[in-house]
């Protein structure tokens, strides 16, 4: 029997008659195919990702099994749809904690309409997107099993400012029960979950390695996913932690060129993750949302400025992307 995915903090919910995605209890998650050329271009990426040799085994992890497409009854009731069907990554998984965290300074590919660039760019500039390479689109923090969730609205999650992304990570991995965004999280979780030889910081590392000399991809608008059990980690068991890229839409041919747009902001994702857990106790904030957008308008112009000149040049964000990767390279 298909259900709405009881853990999906991001992108668009079967909910109120609308086109979702849907679980099964085998363990399956069904995406419905979008009807542009963004829903062919995922299939033909994940037709790609399974039948590429160069593809190494220890990276192919990193990505959803996928089963291939499916005609299902669709969420919204409009009849018959082709759904991608692929790993339902939350199976088994009893109360996770779980962060979908956007990659890449830029959001949009190449040979898209202007109106399309347009309406990325605006995201782009009320998010942490272009200050630091990433954006946080949803996430779900299991606080305990009275209170459940802390799990802002995404379009809340999408507009954090800079210094409320950094507090949110190392919300994701404390162990005091917080309520909103003025508390000081304890990040006594973060040697459990991003630590170690199998936490999330080696596997980020790992994939970094890969996209420092991967060149058959170029992934746009796509996404790594976190997750873990916080009661598994507070119980001092192993807690599952896993990072997964998903959402593949815009993932163009790489032609021999490193994907210097998201292996910047992959490593400026690493940077602060490895900042947490070298200095778990050393940061304080007092961030209001309306601050850290003014902060991101005033102190940012210059890599707006990049951003819109990409539009008539298409080469001003690929310099700064290799800047960034240089500048936090030294994180591995």
């Amino acid at each position: 029997m298909l259900k709405v995915p009881p853990h999906q903090v991001a992108g668009h919910e079967a909910v109120d008659g609308k086109l979702g995605p849907l679980v099964d209890e085998s363990g399956r998650f069904y995406k419905p195919l979008q009807d542009d050329e963004r829903g062919s271009n995922e299939v033909a990426f994940y037709s790609s990702l399974s039948t590429n040799s160069g593809i190494p085994e220890h990276i192919r992890r990193f990505f959803p099994t996928f089963y291939g497409t499916q005609l299902i009854e669709a969420s919204d009731g409009s009849g018959l749809k082709p759904h991608l069907v692929l790993e339902d990554l939350a199976r088994g998984q009893v109360n996770p904690s779980i962060m979908d965290v956007k990659i890449g300074s830029r959001t949009w590919a190449p040979e898209v309409s202007q109106k399309y660039v347009e309406k990325c760019l605006k995201k782009d500039r009320e998010s942490s997107s272009l200050p630091l390479g990433f954006r946080i689109s949803g996430l779900q923090i299991f606080r305990n099993k009275e209170l459940g969730f802390w799990k802002p609205g995404k379009k809340a999650a999408q507009k954090l400012s800079t210094e409320e992304v950094k507090l949110v990570l190392r919300r994701f991995v404390s162990s005091n029960t917080l309520n909103d965004l003025d508390l000081e999280p304890d990040c006594g979780l973060a040697s459990t979950v991003y630590g170690g030889s199998a936490g999330i910081l080696s596997q980020l590392l790992e994939l970094k390695a890969w996209f420092e000399d991967q060149t058959i991809y170029h992934f746009y608008a796509c996404s790594i996913l976190l997750v873990f059990e916080k009661e598994l980690a507070l119980e001092g068991r192993n807690p599952n932690a896993q990072i997964k890229l998903i959402d593949f839409a815009h993932v163009n041919e790489g032609r021999g060129v490193i994907d210097h747009n998201f292996l910047g902001g992959l490593c400026s994702l690493i940077k602060f993750v490895s900042e947490i857990l070298t200095a778990p106790n050393e940061y304080k904030t007092e961030v209001s949302a309306k601050d850290g957008q003014k902060n991101l308008i005033n102190t940012d112009n210059g890599v707006v400025a990049d951003q819109e000149n990409l539009i008539n040049s298409g080469n001003g964000v690929v310099a700064d992307q290799k800047n960034l990767t240089n500048a936090v390279n030294g994180v591995s």
